[in-house]
């Protein structure tokens, strides 16, 4: 969906990494969890922390900033785990993204969202619905289904890095 796909009033959960504001639709959203022990997997690429325990389930925990090409993130008192539904080939998967801070939810009308800039060839933006404009603050509306591409979501969905997952985690 791109920005001129929004015809209605959306609801969005917004994010800071590092110094910009990121946001994601809040019907992706299943919780926000403060920073938990994340269990490393060896061999796994490196955006991927780990897994958690959530109430008895396995959930890989991606690093966001790793994902968007920035540096890694450092854990602080506000570093927190964005647990996600991203859909992938038609099945949904649950993930934890580090996130360096969650703001607020917000409501964004379709007025207030512009269609991410094309910059040439060189730069992707194709992971962006668009840029939300928020008083005099812009918001890069994420969208999460094709920030992560099918061949790094392979590595969370790998049977056998999952049932290695579990055996850690247990």
């Amino acid at each position: 969906m791109s920005a001129s796909e929004i015809t209605e009033t959306r609801q969005y959960l917004t994010f800071k990494l590092g110094k910009e504001i990121f946001a994601t639709d809040v019907a992706k959203v299943r919780e926000v969890l403060d920073f938990t022990t994340i269990t490393e997997i060896p061999r796994t690429p490196d955006f991927m922390s780990g897994v958690i325990n959530l109430r008895g389930s396995v959930v890989p925990v991606v690093d966001m900033r790793l994902c968007l090409e920035m540096s890694k993130t450092e854990r602080t008192t506000n570093t927190c785990i964005v647990v996600l539904e991203v859909l992938l080939d038609h099945e949904s998967i649950v993930i934890g993204a580090l996130a360096d801070s969650v703001e607020e939810v917000i409501d964004l009308e379709p007025d207030q969202i512009r269609p991410a800039p094309r910059i040439g060839t060189q730069i992707r933006t194709d992971f962006l619905k668009g840029m939300g404009k928020r008083d005099d603050q812009f918001i890069m509306i994420l969208d999460i289904d094709r920030v992560f591409s099918a061949d790094e979501l392979s590595a969370v969905r790998n049977p056998e890095a999952s049932k290695l997952a579990v055996e850690v985690a247990a």
